[in-house]
């Protein structure tokens, strides 16, 4: 079995100069079923011809070549005028109640109007997966820092050959990006041999690079822990007098935040580091399976990495622990009372074994429960820590299934069996020793550094973002003390460079022993800019913007965001006749078929009227809610494509889910009965109202 094959796994391809790496690209695959190794092998193939989202692949490699080729989202050249298109970004209205909504972001974040013939011309995808909620002020910084950081890795450290980084827009509060490119050959190949040289390196020593890389993640949580806001108190303290410090609270301010932002700016530089090399030794060995075997689905090719361990369950796991501690020690039915977390912990805290139970939860805790409800991206998105009303709620259920005598435990073995069998039968098609050798490889890359690509996730998103906003909260504590604004979180709607200029305004009142003028200027701007941020979340942002593209080409956008060229059409078709159909088609994200009551959950905030054998449909689904698959039968998300969250969680757990719909959460009610099609990627309305 390939589960014995140690040597195959672990080894890393040489790298051979810039070809090694798969630029320029080699001339297209044959059509399907005209490939070398045209048998089907595995059921999940036999669902349906090559889906339209694999005519992706439109250069390929040779089979020993690590492919490059656009590894962020880059859509094609926009079609002729005269095909219709998504909306102009400039002829659409603010929302009613919204009309002033520009005043809440910088003007490098918006659509200018002396950029109209320039901005006209692109196509623009709104990112509904990481910004699905309209941005306050502040909390744009997660933004700007995270498209900061993946474009200063595409273009200025790795240089990647066909891709540098993206131009994003804000339009009613939601964010839209459109992709810059590099088109000519020979900057390409320039380009290529810095590429080939940087990227060879860290595939070389991915696991030496990744450990440095998890030290460094760690080492900055703790320096930005370690910030320090200063009380700003009637007088300095006397020891910094008496040591002859100089320097005083007032600077410390200053410096404070100044750290904060340098600190999220370091953090999701670290964020981009890994993550696209980590993406792109999956691309090419699903390159490398397209071209052996055209007719070979994403999700068999998804299914040759799968059974790999990744943090992303580590959460649950502790969860699954605590609940099985619970028995042991005889609480288990104080956390099954339906109480608040704080009486729980406690009614836990007034017996010897309750306190034993305590100290396990706070160890667990630290860092596991840092855990977003949402995606890390918005401040009032908290943690599991921050509020821990989810996470007992499920160590109280899971103690009841284990005393039912339930196995919690994900299928791993069937899972890791699957893969180990789905691989063999696939390399046994292949007879060129040449060729085997390069599929190896490409795997064993592939299985390497795969787990990265959900790792990063929690270290950043969930633990480092969580420490991120709770420091926040200690400046807006500090500000709403000298009467800035009534509330803590208020702050949030301050941009970056506002909350400067409060700062200033509290340093010279502070220093001078006057008053600030914050607290008669911001709290009237504040209650506006809430109120429109309300306001624009009753908009329904159309899923792109200006000419639509005559073809989707890049992995990335399809496997990720599940934009294809058929999501595209259907776009059109709805924008121009609505779309009623009782059957969604989408990605099929993982095999099955299941029926069952539809729930629909639009925010983190709704996951705990998720129910028993419901099916979930989501806009998209996060880490941080992988403990409610194991209460469901399927999964249904509106974004998403083959390596999104609830594709790899549902293969895991065994549950059919399609994703990347584009419409689910719209047109199916909670309630609902629907039937689940994860071979073929399609979801039934069964019944027109909910039951």
């Amino acid at each position: 079995m390939w589960g014995r094959r140690r040597d195959r796994i672990h080894r890393l391809p040489q790298p051979r100069g810039a070809h090694a790496f798969g630029w320029p690209p080699a001339p297209p695959p044959a059509p399907a079923g005209q490939g070398p190794h045209r048998l089907r092998p595995d059921p999940d193939d036999q669902r349906r011809p090559v889906p339209p989202g694999d005519r992706f692949i439109e250069s390929s490699t040779r089979s020993e070549a690590m492919t490059t080729e656009a590894i962020i989202p880059v859509a094609a050249e926009p079609e002729p005028s005269s095909r219709k298109g998504f909306p102009d970004p400039y002829s659409i209205a603010a929302p009613e109640g919204a009309e002033d909504w520009e005043q809440l972001y910088p003007y490098y974040n918006r659509f200018l109007p002396s950029r109209r013939d320039k901005d006209s011309r692109r196509t623009w995808f709104r990112n509904g997966m990481h910004f699905p909620e309209p941005m306050p002020p502040f909390d744009i910084v997660t933004s700007d820092s995270a498209f900061m950081s993946t474009g200063v890795m595409n273009s200025r450290v790795f240089a990647l050959p066909p891709a540098l980084g993206l131009d994003v827009r804000v339009l009613n509060g939601y964010m839209y990006m459109s992709a810059n490119s590099v088109e000519d050959p020979e900057e390409m190949a320039r380009r290529a041999e810095e590429f080939a040289i940087r990227a060879g390196h860290y595939y070389q020593n991915w696991p030496e690079l990744y450990a440095k890389w998890e030290t460094k993640v760690r080492e900055q949580i703790a320096a930005l822990e370690a910030v320090e806001i200063p009380a700003l108190g009637e007088f300095e303290p006397v020891d910094r007098v008496l040591n002859g410090r100089g320097v005083t609270s007032s600077n410390d301010l200053l410096v404070a935040y100044q750290r904060i932002l340098a600190s999220v700016d370091a953090a999701w530089n670290l964020h981009a580091e890994l993550l696209n090399m980590g993406y792109a030794a999956y691309l090419n060995f699903l390159t490398l399976c397209k071209k052996h075997f055209p007719e070979i689905s994403d999700q068999t090719v998804a299914k040759m990495v799968s059974g790999v361990e990744v943090l992303l369950f580590r959460p649950d796991d502790e969860l699954k622990k605590l609940a099985a501690r619970a028995i042991e020690l005889g609480v288990a039915d104080i956390l099954r009372a339906d109480a608040p977390a704080e009486q729980t912990f406690e009614r836990l805290g007034m017996t010897g074994a309750g306190r034993t139970w305590l100290a396990e939860y706070t160890k667990s805790a630290e860092p596991w429960f840092h855990f977003s409800y949402g995606n890390g991206f918005y401040h009032h998105h908290r943690s599991w820590s921050d509020n821990p009303t989810f996470p007992m709620r499920m160590i109280g259920e899971y103690a009841e299934r284990l005393r039912e005598g339930e196995d919690l435990s994900r299928p791993l073995e069937k899972v890791s069996a699957e893969r180990d069998e789905t691989i063999e039968r696939y390399r046994a098609l292949i007879t060129d020793p040449d060729d085997q050798r390069a599929f190896d490889d490409a795997l064993g890359l592939s299985r390497v550094v795969f787990p990265y690509v959900e790792n990063h996730n929690f270290f950043i998103e969930h633990w480092y973002m969580t420490v991120f906003w709770n420091k926040m909260r200690e400046l807006g504590s500090l500000l709403a003390r000298f009467g800035f604004f009534p509330a803590v979180d208020d702050l949030f709607f301050l941009r970056r460079s506002e909350i400067a200029d409060a700062i200033a305004d509290l340093q010279m009142a502070w220093c001078g022993g006057g008053e600030p003028l914050g607290p008669d200027h911001w709290p009237p701007i504040v209650a506006e800019r809430r109120r429109i941020h309300e306001a624009l979340r009753r908009w329904t942002p159309p899923p792109a913007l200006g000419p639509a593209p005559k073809g989707i080409v890049e992995p990335m956008m399809i496997m990720l965001w599940g934009i294809t060229d058929e999501q595209v059409e259907k776009w059109l078709a709805a924008q121009e006749h609505g779309d009623g159909a009782k059957v969604l088609s989408g990605f099929a994200g993982s095999p099955g078929v299941a029926e069952g009551p539809a729930r629909v959950v639009l925010s983190p905030d709704e996951l705990d009227s998720l129910q028993e054998g419901e099916i979930l449909v989501a806009p998209i689904t996060s880490t941080s809610w992988t403990p409610v698959f194991a209460r469901i039968k399927g999964a249904v998300s509106d974004i998403g494509g083959i390596m999104c969250h609830a594709s790899i969680v549902s293969r895991e757990y065994g549950l059919p889910a399609v994703v990347g719909t584009g419409t689910a959460t719209t047109s199916i009610t909670t309630g609902q009965r629907i039937r689940v099609d994860g071979n073929n990627g399609t979801v039934t309305i069964l019944q027109d109202t909910p039951a």
